[in-house]
Protein backbone atom coordinates (compact mmCIF):
# COMPACT_ATOMS: atom_id res chain seq x y z
CA UNK A 1 0.00 0.00 0.00
CA UNK A 2 0.98 3.43 -0.85
CA UNK A 3 2.22 5.86 1.97
CA UNK A 4 -0.02 8.48 2.53
CA UNK A 5 1.41 11.91 1.74
CA UNK A 6 0.24 15.81 2.13
CA UNK A 7 -1.00 17.36 -0.92
CA UNK A 8 0.93 21.03 -1.14
CA UNK A 9 -2.14 22.61 -2.43
CA UNK A 10 -1.37 24.53 0.97
CA UNK A 11 -2.92 25.26 4.33
CA UNK A 12 -6.63 24.46 4.51
CA UNK A 13 -8.43 27.29 5.87
CA UNK A 14 -9.73 25.78 8.35
CA UNK A 15 -6.40 25.71 10.24
CA UNK A 16 -5.20 29.21 8.86
CA UNK A 17 -5.19 32.53 10.43
CA UNK A 18 -4.71 35.94 8.65
CA UNK A 19 -1.81 37.60 9.37
CA UNK A 20 -1.15 40.97 7.34
CA UNK A 21 2.32 42.39 6.89
CA UNK A 22 3.65 44.23 10.18
CA UNK A 23 3.51 47.28 8.42
CA UNK A 24 -0.19 46.75 6.67
CA UNK A 25 -2.44 49.78 7.47
CA UNK A 26 -4.89 47.10 8.94
CA UNK A 27 -2.48 47.12 11.78
CA UNK A 28 -2.11 49.70 14.24
CA UNK A 29 2.11 50.32 15.35
CA UNK A 30 2.86 47.70 17.63
CA UNK A 31 6.49 48.59 18.37
CA UNK A 32 8.70 51.73 17.26
CA UNK A 33 11.89 51.99 14.70
CA UNK A 34 14.08 49.83 17.61
CA UNK A 35 11.71 47.04 17.42
CA UNK A 36 10.72 48.13 21.21
CA UNK A 37 6.69 47.38 21.44
CA UNK A 38 4.66 49.98 22.38
CA UNK A 39 2.39 50.62 24.82
CA UNK A 40 -0.68 50.41 23.38
CA UNK A 41 -2.97 47.26 23.10
CA UNK A 42 -5.05 46.07 20.08
CA UNK A 43 -9.09 45.98 20.64
CA UNK A 44 -11.46 42.83 19.91
CA UNK A 45 -11.82 44.06 16.59
CA UNK A 46 -8.55 44.17 15.29
CA UNK A 47 -7.79 40.64 17.23
CA UNK A 48 -10.68 39.04 15.65
CA UNK A 49 -9.46 40.28 12.17
CA UNK A 50 -6.36 37.86 12.54
CA UNK A 51 -8.88 34.98 12.88
CA UNK A 52 -11.68 36.33 10.38
CA UNK A 53 -10.00 38.37 8.03
CA UNK A 54 -12.28 41.87 7.54
CA UNK A 55 -11.05 41.94 3.74
CA UNK A 56 -11.56 38.29 3.36
CA UNK A 57 -14.20 36.95 5.00
CA UNK A 58 -16.26 39.81 5.93
CA UNK A 59 -19.57 38.04 7.08
CA UNK A 60 -17.60 35.25 9.38
CA UNK A 61 -15.84 38.63 11.03
CA UNK A 62 -18.91 40.09 11.98
CA UNK A 63 -20.51 37.23 13.46
CA UNK A 64 -17.46 36.18 14.81
CA UNK A 65 -17.14 39.77 16.74
CA UNK A 66 -20.62 40.15 17.66
CA UNK A 67 -20.42 37.13 20.03
CA UNK A 68 -17.29 37.75 21.32
CA UNK A 69 -18.50 41.01 22.20
CA UNK A 70 -21.48 39.34 23.73
CA UNK A 71 -19.25 36.73 25.65
CA UNK A 72 -16.82 39.49 26.99
CA UNK A 73 -19.47 41.64 28.40
CA UNK A 74 -21.23 38.59 30.02
CA UNK A 75 -17.88 36.02 30.19
CA UNK A 76 -20.02 32.89 30.03
CA UNK A 77 -23.41 32.53 27.77
CA UNK A 78 -25.57 29.12 27.83
CA UNK A 79 -27.78 27.40 25.55
CA UNK A 80 -30.69 29.92 25.54
CA UNK A 81 -27.89 32.95 25.10
CA UNK A 82 -26.15 31.09 22.15
CA UNK A 83 -29.23 30.50 20.02
CA UNK A 84 -30.71 34.01 21.12
CA UNK A 85 -27.65 35.87 19.64
CA UNK A 86 -27.93 33.79 16.75
CA UNK A 87 -31.39 34.03 16.04
CA UNK A 88 -31.54 37.92 17.21
CA UNK A 89 -29.09 38.72 14.51
CA UNK A 90 -30.64 37.22 11.99
CA UNK A 91 -27.59 34.52 11.87
CA UNK A 92 -27.50 31.05 9.89
CA UNK A 93 -27.26 28.43 12.41
CA UNK A 94 -25.18 26.48 9.98
CA UNK A 95 -22.88 29.51 9.50
CA UNK A 96 -22.87 29.57 13.39
CA UNK A 97 -22.28 26.12 14.19
CA UNK A 98 -20.20 25.12 11.68
CA UNK A 99 -17.89 27.89 10.42
CA UNK A 100 -17.47 30.32 13.09
CA UNK A 101 -17.75 28.48 16.47
CA UNK A 102 -15.16 25.92 15.44
CA UNK A 103 -12.97 28.09 14.37
CA UNK A 104 -13.33 30.17 17.59
CA UNK A 105 -12.78 27.33 19.85
CA UNK A 106 -9.67 25.61 17.65
CA UNK A 107 -7.59 28.83 18.12
CA UNK A 108 -8.17 28.78 21.60
CA UNK A 109 -10.50 32.05 21.94
CA UNK A 110 -13.41 30.04 23.45
CA UNK A 111 -14.05 27.44 26.04
CA UNK A 112 -17.15 25.12 25.04
CA UNK A 113 -18.78 22.85 28.04
CA UNK A 114 -21.43 20.06 27.59
CA UNK A 115 -23.36 18.65 30.40
CA UNK A 116 -24.98 15.62 29.99
CA UNK A 117 -28.51 15.99 31.97
CA UNK A 118 -30.80 12.60 31.63
CA UNK A 119 -34.53 14.14 31.88
CA UNK A 120 -36.44 11.79 34.63
CA UNK A 121 -39.30 11.38 33.06
CA UNK A 122 -38.62 11.04 29.40
CA UNK A 123 -35.60 9.25 29.65
CA UNK A 124 -34.00 11.73 27.37
CA UNK A 125 -30.25 13.03 27.21
CA UNK A 126 -29.84 16.67 26.77
CA UNK A 127 -26.23 17.85 25.98
CA UNK A 128 -26.85 22.10 26.99
CA UNK A 129 -23.75 24.09 25.79
CA UNK A 130 -21.64 26.61 27.95
CA UNK A 131 -19.37 28.78 26.29
CA UNK A 132 -16.56 30.97 27.84
CA UNK A 133 -13.95 33.04 27.01
CA UNK A 134 -10.26 31.16 27.22
CA UNK A 135 -7.24 32.62 27.31
CA UNK A 136 -5.59 30.02 25.18
CA UNK A 137 -5.02 31.73 22.47
CA UNK A 138 -2.91 34.20 24.25
CA UNK A 139 -0.75 32.33 25.69
CA UNK A 140 -0.34 30.24 22.10
CA UNK A 141 0.88 33.51 20.40
CA UNK A 142 2.59 34.61 23.50
CA UNK A 143 4.83 31.30 23.42
CA UNK A 144 5.53 32.18 19.82
CA UNK A 145 6.68 35.88 20.45
CA UNK A 146 8.58 34.87 22.94
CA UNK A 147 10.50 31.78 21.80
CA UNK A 148 11.00 34.00 18.55
CA UNK A 149 12.47 36.82 20.96
CA UNK A 150 14.70 34.76 22.72
CA UNK A 151 15.70 32.78 19.25
CA UNK A 152 17.01 36.65 17.97
CA UNK A 153 18.56 37.62 20.97
CA UNK A 154 20.42 34.65 21.21
CA UNK A 155 21.23 34.94 17.41
CA UNK A 156 22.47 38.64 18.19
CA UNK A 157 24.63 38.25 21.14
CA UNK A 158 26.78 35.09 19.52
CA UNK A 159 27.02 37.80 17.02
CA UNK A 160 28.62 40.49 19.46
CA UNK A 161 30.40 38.25 21.18
CA UNK A 162 32.00 36.70 17.33
CA UNK A 163 33.07 40.54 16.69
CA UNK A 164 35.21 40.88 20.16
CA UNK A 165 36.82 38.04 19.65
Amino acid sequence: MAEKTISSRGVPSSESIYLPRYDSPELRNFQDKNETPTRNLWDIEEVTNFIFSKKYQPKYYEIALGFLKLLCEKTKLDGEDISGFVKNNGISKATFYNRVLPRLKRVGMIKVERNTIIAVESKRKFRPMRISLNKTFGNYFMKIGDSWLAIVDDARSREEKQMKL
